[in-house]
């Protein structure tokens, strides 16, 4: 199939982007990498009167270290969290991620900011910025807003994001250095969506953890902070005994639905063991 017919606008500002979504009465959609969109559009699961390239707003670009915080533009390219210095040093995770999305050729196409807008619950960037704590930055019609990513994802491909809004940047609290973090997933084949995965971004004081934030993706609608794992590792030492109580108290944050190709009790099953090895390798890394 191909896409139905549209018109075209690349706005330099993100007024002229809201401004282009106005005249066409909501009948449009903003498109960044396009990795996403384009085979929506040419499967016809979307048929937007007017498609809006972002590509050329400069306000959705770079990325910056300021006050404590890393900012990172909505238009930066998955493969750039490979190699930006920034990133590699203040958002880690981030980085350690980065290479379990899809194939090369889509990460030097795709956008941080069109994974994590999308929200697809099996995508890696998305739980990350759950994991780190990140704050969306969104522009609408009245202004810019700021959304934490605990509030930012509501249901299955449903976002804070209102119609018409476009996703500037996320701003990441910048890790320091006794921050640990890991990232681990379980694909039939690399490349593939996950059939569970997480990440973890941690602080350590001496041996023991003094805070910590676990999100899990491809076990439920949205990504998910492990709420009840997290409880019974703060204050604690990494040891057999307090990974096995984690394990066990993750049963409580998850509640994964059933398919044909990995049913929910295999997917719990996978949940613990991911969660052990995440956990194995903080160890290692204190």
């Amino acid at each position: 199939m191909k896409a139905r017919a549209f018109a075209y606008a690349r706005p330099r500002t993100l007024q002229e982007a809201h401004a282009a979504f106005a005249d066409a009465e909501g009948d449009a959609s903003y498109i960044s990498g396009g990795q996403s969109l384009v085979p929506a559009l040419a499967m016809r699961l979307q048929a937007p009167q007017v498609l809006i390239d972002l590509g050329g707003i400069a306000e959705l670009r770079g990325v910056g270290l300021e006050g404590g915080v890393l900012r990172i533009g909505a238009l930066t390219r998955h493969a750039e969290t490979l190699t930006d210095p920034l990133i590699r040093a203040h958002a880690p995770l981030l980085t350690a991620a980065a290479p379990f999305v899809a194939h090369p050729a889509i990460r030097n196409r795709g956008t941080v900011g069109g994974s994590v807008a999308l929200a697809d619950p099996a995508s890696e960037f998305p739980a990350m910025m759950l994991a780190m704590g990140a704050e969306m930055e969104i522009s609408g019609p009245e202004g810019l807003r700021r959304v934490p990513a605990d509030e930012y994802f509501q249901d299955l491909y449903q976002t804070a994001i209102e119609p018409g809004e476009i996703l500037v940047a996320l701003h990441v609290p910048a890790a320091g250095p006794n921050h640990v973090c890991a990232f681990e997933e379980m694909a039939r084949r690399r490349g593939d969506y996950a059939m569970v995965g997480g990440g973890i971004l941690a602080e350590r004081a001496g041996d023991a953890l003094v805070s910590i934030r676990i999100a899990l993706f491809s076990v439920g609608p949205t990504p998910v902070r492990a709420r009840s794992a997290e409880a019974a590792l703060i204050g604690q030492v990494l040891d057999a005994g307090t990974i096995a109580a984690a394990q066990g108290a993750l049963e409580a944050d998850i509640d994964p639905l059933d398919d044909e190709e990995v049913p929910a009790a295999m997917r719990r099953h996978l949940a613990r063991v991911l969660l052990g090895r995440l956990l194995r390798k903080l160890e290692i890394a204190g």
